[in-house]
Protein backbone atom coordinates (compact mmCIF):
# COMPACT_ATOMS: atom_id res chain seq x y z
CA UNK A 1 0.00 0.00 0.00
CA UNK A 2 1.07 3.59 -0.45
CA UNK A 3 0.54 6.26 2.16
CA UNK A 4 0.67 10.03 2.16
CA UNK A 5 2.66 10.87 5.28
CA UNK A 6 2.58 14.25 7.00
CA UNK A 7 5.08 14.88 9.76
CA UNK A 8 6.98 17.58 11.61
CA UNK A 9 10.64 17.30 12.48
CA UNK A 10 10.99 17.20 16.24
CA UNK A 11 12.75 20.31 17.55
CA UNK A 12 16.42 19.65 18.12
CA UNK A 13 16.48 16.57 15.85
CA UNK A 14 17.21 18.41 12.60
CA UNK A 15 20.97 17.89 12.49
CA UNK A 16 20.76 14.28 13.67
CA UNK A 17 18.21 13.57 10.94
CA UNK A 18 20.36 15.28 8.31
CA UNK A 19 23.41 13.25 9.38
CA UNK A 20 21.40 9.99 9.23
CA UNK A 21 20.24 10.85 5.71
CA UNK A 22 23.64 11.93 4.46
CA UNK A 23 25.54 8.97 5.88
CA UNK A 24 22.81 6.54 4.74
CA UNK A 25 21.96 5.23 8.22
CA UNK A 26 18.35 6.47 8.30
CA UNK A 27 16.20 3.38 8.77
CA UNK A 28 19.22 1.12 9.23
CA UNK A 29 18.08 -2.24 10.56
CA UNK A 30 14.61 -1.97 9.05
CA UNK A 31 13.52 -4.25 6.23
CA UNK A 32 12.59 -1.03 4.38
CA UNK A 33 15.82 0.89 5.02
CA UNK A 34 16.35 2.08 1.41
CA UNK A 35 12.79 3.39 1.31
CA UNK A 36 13.54 5.92 4.07
CA UNK A 37 16.26 7.59 2.01
CA UNK A 38 14.06 7.67 -1.09
CA UNK A 39 11.28 9.21 0.98
CA UNK A 40 13.55 12.00 2.21
CA UNK A 41 14.83 12.74 -1.31
CA UNK A 42 11.22 13.08 -2.52
CA UNK A 43 9.76 14.80 0.58
CA UNK A 44 8.44 18.34 0.48
CA UNK A 45 8.34 20.97 3.23
CA UNK A 46 4.95 22.65 3.06
CA UNK A 47 3.77 26.07 4.24
CA UNK A 48 2.18 24.59 7.37
CA UNK A 49 5.68 23.33 8.29
CA UNK A 50 4.75 19.71 7.74
CA UNK A 51 6.94 17.48 5.66
CA UNK A 52 5.03 15.28 3.21
CA UNK A 53 5.98 12.23 1.25
CA UNK A 54 4.45 9.13 -0.32
CA UNK A 55 5.65 5.95 1.31
CA UNK A 56 5.39 2.33 0.19
CA UNK A 57 4.54 0.01 3.08
CA UNK A 58 3.62 -3.68 3.07
CA UNK A 59 2.72 -3.90 6.77
CA UNK A 60 -0.75 -5.01 7.91
CA UNK A 61 -1.22 -1.58 9.55
CA UNK A 62 0.17 1.70 8.17
CA UNK A 63 3.89 2.16 8.88
CA UNK A 64 3.93 -0.62 11.45
CA UNK A 65 7.59 -1.41 10.72
CA UNK A 66 8.68 2.13 9.87
CA UNK A 67 7.01 4.07 12.69
CA UNK A 68 9.73 3.52 15.30
CA UNK A 69 12.39 4.73 12.86
CA UNK A 70 10.42 7.81 11.79
CA UNK A 71 9.42 8.73 15.33
CA UNK A 72 13.07 9.17 16.30
CA UNK A 73 13.03 12.32 14.18
CA UNK A 74 9.43 13.21 13.36
CA UNK A 75 6.09 13.72 14.98
CA UNK A 76 3.80 11.89 12.54
CA UNK A 77 0.79 14.18 12.23
CA UNK A 78 -1.19 12.23 9.63
CA UNK A 79 -0.82 9.00 7.69
CA UNK A 80 -3.50 8.32 5.10
CA UNK A 81 -4.03 6.07 2.11
CA UNK A 82 -2.45 7.66 -0.96
CA UNK A 83 -5.00 6.04 -3.26
CA UNK A 84 -8.06 3.81 -3.20
CA UNK A 85 -7.17 0.69 -1.23
CA UNK A 86 -9.52 -1.45 -3.33
CA UNK A 87 -7.37 -0.75 -6.40
CA UNK A 88 -4.09 -1.65 -4.72
CA UNK A 89 -2.93 -4.88 -6.40
CA UNK A 90 -0.86 -5.83 -3.36
CA UNK A 91 -3.71 -5.09 -0.96
CA UNK A 92 -6.33 -7.00 -2.99
CA UNK A 93 -3.83 -9.84 -3.47
CA UNK A 94 -4.00 -9.84 -7.26
CA UNK A 95 -0.24 -9.08 -7.44
CA UNK A 96 1.81 -9.49 -4.26
CA UNK A 97 4.54 -6.87 -3.74
CA UNK A 98 3.13 -4.76 -6.59
CA UNK A 99 3.67 -1.46 -4.76
CA UNK A 100 7.40 -1.34 -5.44
CA UNK A 101 6.98 -0.70 -9.17
CA UNK A 102 3.41 0.60 -9.24
CA UNK A 103 2.60 4.05 -10.63
CA UNK A 104 -0.71 4.39 -8.75
CA UNK A 105 0.43 7.53 -6.92
CA UNK A 106 2.23 9.17 -9.85
CA UNK A 107 -0.35 11.98 -10.07
CA UNK A 108 -0.17 12.65 -6.31
CA UNK A 109 3.63 12.61 -6.39
CA UNK A 110 3.69 15.10 -9.28
CA UNK A 111 1.32 17.35 -7.33
CA UNK A 112 3.59 17.12 -4.25
CA UNK A 113 6.61 18.11 -6.37
CA UNK A 114 4.92 21.47 -6.99
CA UNK A 115 4.09 21.98 -3.33
CA UNK A 116 6.31 23.76 -0.85
CA UNK A 117 10.08 23.32 -0.99
CA UNK A 118 12.34 20.29 -1.27
CA UNK A 119 12.62 18.95 2.28
CA UNK A 120 16.22 17.83 2.12
CA UNK A 121 17.39 21.19 0.76
CA UNK A 122 15.42 22.96 3.51
CA UNK A 123 16.95 20.70 6.14
CA UNK A 124 20.46 21.38 4.83
CA UNK A 125 19.80 25.13 4.85
CA UNK A 126 18.53 25.10 8.42
CA UNK A 127 14.99 26.16 7.47
CA UNK A 128 13.23 23.39 9.40
CA UNK A 129 11.61 24.46 12.70
CA UNK A 130 12.82 28.02 12.09
CA UNK A 131 9.42 29.43 13.04
CA UNK A 132 9.40 27.47 16.31
CA UNK A 133 12.90 28.74 17.13
CA UNK A 134 11.98 32.37 16.38
CA UNK A 135 8.78 32.14 18.45
CA UNK A 136 10.64 30.69 21.45
CA UNK A 137 13.27 33.42 21.22
CA UNK A 138 10.57 36.12 21.27
CA UNK A 139 9.13 34.84 24.56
Amino acid sequence: MRYLVRARVKPGREQTLLKAIEDGTLGQGSVAEGEYLRNMREARLCQDETTRWVEVCYCPSPLQEEREYWEQYFELTRVQDAHDRRRCRDQNRSEPWACGDCDCTERLERKLEGTGKPFLESLRNGLINLTAKVASEEH
